[in-house]
């Protein structure tokens, strides 16, 4: 009996041991294939192709030619079947047009923030009134920068195909006309070997 208890708690410890994770850094610009989900290097081309589009197209840089047009990013919708953080993808977009010097935001998902400290600096009785920063005195966005995500699954036995389809427009706020659009498409397909792997 003793001897089975020792095989067993061998067995345990060699099993153990052999299912320990290594971590370390990759390349954070490596194609990443790890499966069909949208992903990394996904998120990396919509960002490089819509700013791309965005920035050399003709009406927009005539726009951004002489001005740094005020925007208002509207954050992505996710119309896919998965999780993905749109989020994200709006903040990239976001960043390389800021740091392009072509443009100025406006962070919407900040105004109650915004609102709370105005609130605080000019009604509170605590803040000096010849620093308070008083209300109406921020400027209004020109335009809006809104899109959505969208995919397209098909599984046929072991193959999985799915196309996602990224769409952008730029609004002028005043007209309601739109300035600029584009859309990113992507497929992946992922096949499986008759072992399942």
């Amino acid at each position: 009996m003793k001897h089975f208890k020792l095989i067993f708690l061998l067995a345990a410890a060699i099993g153990l041991a052999g299912c320990q994770s290594k971590v370390q850094y990759g390349d954070a610009t490596e194609v990443e294939t790890v499966n069909e989900n949208f992903g990394s290097t996904d998120l990396q081309a919509i960002t490089s192709k819509m700013v791309d589009s965005m920035l050399t197209f003709p009406p927009v840089m005539v726009i951004t030619a002489n001005d740094r047009p005020i925007v208002f990013v509207d954050k992505i919708k996710n119309k896919t079947s998965e999780h993905i953080d749109t989020e994200s993808v709006t903040d990239s977009i976001s960043n390389k047009l800021l740091r392009s010097g072509k443009f100025r935001f406006i962070d919407m998902t900040k105004v109650d923030s915004v609102r709370k400290q105005l609130d605080y600096q000019n009604n509170a009785g605590m803040v000096d009134p010849s620093t308070a920063i008083n209300f109406g005195r921020q400027i209004g966005a020109q335009y809006m920068l809104y899109g959505n995500l969208s995919s397209i699954v098909k599984q046929d036995g072991s193959t999985t195909d799915v196309y996602y389809k990224m769409t952008m427009r730029l609004m002028d706020l005043e007209t309601g006309l739109i300035e600029w659009s584009d859309e990113k498409e992507i497929r992946k397909v992922r096949s499986k070997s008759f072992l399942g792997l």
